[in-house]
């Protein structure tokens, strides 16, 4: 029996030439493969991007958010009875089958729920994604990076830099920019919480994720991601942030989260052994 299996990204007034990249690198796998394009841009100029038989194109110019567009494309996927659904950025490109691999390899453990790649940076370097449970203290000492030597021993542990770069592990925080869903986890935990409008729902969805599956880090291949960190250096996205931050720890817990601490430190006992 076939698999289905299928993607989504959601767009938002995002450059061609950009997209088309990430387009083709979905698609040149060996798997069949559906990929839905959520376009939340103002106009539907981006229509033209619906050229081939296995996209469908999806306009709302209302732009619900980044985890509100996916959430569309995830009911979608799961009406067709996808099996395994894709979550990808629009600055993702890739070479080779990574795809089919990923596919592979959550299909050999029902316990997995999410599984991300390795993310690099454009110039080879990794982009240190996979995480522990934040603090609303360490979410601010990431801005502030001092005292430094204090700072990356605790950004060290916190992002687990400290493990081999080839390792695969259980991560309780994986990012959302390209991620691999179980469709039959996500119908037991839930899709993305639509209160977060952009940041802070990938994690979200990780923890509500890792409580009762596996969320596993796998970086045996790789993909790249021009992560720009717009919260940084604009107004409008740090306030798109910040909220999301404040709805984040206002679900999960400000100063006392009675979980987080213990699933940290389980976390951090795969590397002792």
């Amino acid at each position: 029996m076939r698999i289905k299996i299928s993607s989504s990204i959601v767009l938002y007034q995002n450059e061609i030439v950009e997209l088309n990249k990430a387009i083709e690198c979905i698609l040149a796998t060996n798997v069949e493969i559906k990929l839905y394009l959520i376009d939340n841009s103002p106009t539907d100029i981006l229509k033209s991007l619906n050229s081939d038989s296995r996209i469908e194109y999806t306009h709302f110019p209302e732009n619900p958010g980044f985890g509100a567009g996916h959430n569309v494309a995830i009911q979608k996927a799961i009406e067709m009875n996808s099996e395994y659904h894709f979550v990808i950025n629009p600055d993702i490109y890739f070479e080779g089958d990574v795809i089919s691999e990923m596919v592979n390899y959550i299909r050999e453990d029902s316990e997995i729920g999410m599984l991300m790649p390795e993310i690099l940076n454009e110039d080879g370097t990794v982009q240190n994604l996979p995480k522990l449970i934040p603090t609303p203290f360490g979410m601010i000492w990431r801005k502030i990076q001092k005292p430094n030597k204090i700072y990356q021993k605790f950004i060290n542990r916190y992002e687990l830099r400290f493990v081999e770069r080839t390792k695969i592990y259980n991560a309780p925080i994986l990012s959302g920019c390209f991620t691999l869903l179980n469709l039959k986890a996500i119908k037991e935990i839930g899709m993305y919480d639509d209160s977060y409008f952009m940041y802070f729902e990938d994690w979200d969805l990780s923890r509500r994720m890792h409580q009762k599956y596996k969320t596993i880090y796998y970086p045996r291949v790789s993909v790249v991601h021009g992560y720009d960190s717009g919260a940084n250096k604009n107004k409008h996205l740090f306030k798109i942030f910040i909220k999301s931050f404040v709805i984040y720890f206002n679900k999960w817990g400000w100063i006392y989260d009675s979980k987080r601490s213990k699933i940290n430190n389980k976390a951090i006992s795969q590397f002792n052994k």
